[in-house]
């Protein structure tokens, strides 16, 4: 089935242990994060990039660049984190078009609470079990693949 799906079977399996450790890995992150701060892998990924902003806020459309979310993601995003108190809006005086989004003391804290336990979960079902030839060749790896993300991304799509 996967050869007539253009995958060999080696490659097909490569594929699925691939896909089971990101999901494996997102499943413990996101219940740490539950239980610790009570936010989402979302939510915690939002408050990483303000927290990390200067000034702790970015511009809505800036955000969901460093993200990789579309526009409509991250409205829909901040605006359940705002009805927590954990970002807020605010309007940008030099652009009446558009929208800062600001860390606030709660999402501070939320981020604060999530992010020992966010470390030590990557640690445990991650980083514990790679040696540093993995980790060297996993970083390879990763940075190959979202390389080729960022030439597809910059170049111009075909129009028709």
């Amino acid at each position: 089935m996967s050869e007539a799906m253009g995958l060999d079977p080696a490659d097909w399996a490569m594929w699925r242990e691939v896909a089971t450790m990101r999901s494996s890995i997102d499943r413990a992150l996101e219940q740490r994060l539950q239980r610790d701060a009570g936010i989402s892998g979302a939510d915690f990924d939002v408050l990483h990039s303000l927290s990390v902003a200067d000034g702790n806020r970015l511009r809505a459309g800036a955000l969901a660049e460093s993200l990789g979310w579309e526009k409509s993601r991250i409205s829909h995003q901040v605006r359940r984190m705002a009805d927590r108190g954990l970002v807020e809006r605010t309007d940008c005086p030099t652009d009446l078009r558009g929208t800062w989004v600001v860390l606030t003391s709660a999402g501070a804290d939320a981020f604060a609470t999530a992010s020992c336990g966010y470390v030590e979960t990557l640690q445990r079902v991650l980083f514990a079990k790679l040696d540093e030839d993995d980790r060297a060749s996993l970083r390879r790896v990763a940075s190959t693949v979202a390389d080729g993300f960022l030439a597809t991304d910059a170049q111009p799509s075909p129009t028709r």
